[in-house]
């Protein structure tokens, strides 16, 4: 597995081998041991599907905090998305910064989104998919967001807003600015 890290060293782009012959490929998207050698040691206990039927559908910014925030290793199966994960940890030095990757199902990329951090996503092509492992289950309790569009965090989506598909409930979240101070340690 090729490991790259981003701006934000914690966030980790993986990009699995895959082996080719006349009839395809195959790749191992996941092994416990492969993670644990990039340096993931999440133990993920849940797997999430998400469709999207329309190009420039907006998800996010999601995270859960305290006492139960979660992380994730998010891909895509089917299409294509710009994938986002924001850094929200009190008194990280890269607190507010985010980063992002193109994920496709022809690339096989995957964007470990580690706890702490926001997560957003934007397809890029009608009838997108994308698979996220998750090491701990929802709780609505501790379940936060940010806008999509906050100039503090000047998130550069590849859409224009007037493209774009996003719910109500995730045009309603608070700035980063009221984003409460969560140790994620």
């Amino acid at each position: 597995m090729q490991v790259e890290r981003l701006a934000i060293p914690e966030v980790l782009l993986l990009t699995p081998r895959r082996w080719g012959d006349e009839r395809g490929w195959l790749a191992e998207m996941y092994s416990r041991k492969a993670m644990a050698e990039a340096g993931v040691t999440a133990e993920f206990v849940q797997d999430n599907q998400a469709y999207s039927p329309k190009r420039g559908t907006l998800r996010g910014l999601h995270l859960q905090v305290p006492p139960q925030p979660i992380a994730k290793l998010v891909r895509a199966i089917r299409g294509a998305i710009f994938d986002v994960a924001v850094d929200v940890r009190a008194g990280s030095p890269t607190y507010g910064r985010w980063v992002a990757a193109e994920l496709t199902a022809d690339n096989g990329r995957m964007l470990y989104v580690p706890r702490g951090f926001a997560h957003a996503y934007c397809t890029l092509t009608p009838d997108c998919e994308v698979l996220y492992k998750l090491d701990g289950y929802y709780a609505p309790d501790c379940e936060r967001g940010l806008p999509w569009n906050d100039p503090a965090i000047g998130i550069d989506w590849p859409l224009p807003e007037a493209e774009l598909t996003i719910n109500a409930r995730d045009r309603a979240f608070p700035p980063l600015s009221e984003f409460p101070a969560c140790d994620f340690s």
